[in-house]
């Protein structure tokens, strides 16, 4: 797998299904076992779907990471939308803003082993996950 790191601009629903094709994609070629490389195109999934409901626009970015022993996957999320004004009320279970099921940043975490957000209301939000191999 070459060095460097797999872009996917997210404007529309097909980008998402891109998204999604290529984290899973990535995380086969990494060594992912088939229920993590789902673990990884879900997370994948529900960040881009993520960036299409609130921000209209933004790019998931996928990369292979090394650790001390072991190897993973990253993914970020980042868009220049609205923001998150509550962070914390944003990764409650059942939270939505969009009258969604709420399942997206709580799910994500629970399917990655790494997570971290960052967000400015009226900046955008940029979401970091990591997926390591067991």
């Amino acid at each position: 797998m070459s060095a460097g790191e797999i872009r996917v601009a997210i404007n529309s629903d097909q980008d998402i299904v891109l998204a999604r094709q290529k984290g899973r994609v990535l995380a086969i070629e990494l060594g992912f076992s088939a229920v993590d490389a789902t673990f990884i195109a879900t997370a994948v999934s529900e960040l881009a779907r993520n960036i299409l409901a609130y921000a209209r626009k933004g790019e998931i970015t996928l990369r292979a990471v090394q650790g001390s022993n072991r190897k993973g996957i990253q993914i970020v999320a980042s868009d220049h939308g609205p923001g998150i004004p509550d962070i914390h009320q944003a990764m409650r279970d059942g939270f939505s803003t969009s009258g969604s099921l709420g399942l997206g940043l709580p799910g994500v975490r629970r399917l990655m082993d790494e997570f971290s957000i960052t967000s400015q209301p009226g900046r955008g939000t940029t979401v970091t996950v990591k997926k390591w191999r067991q």
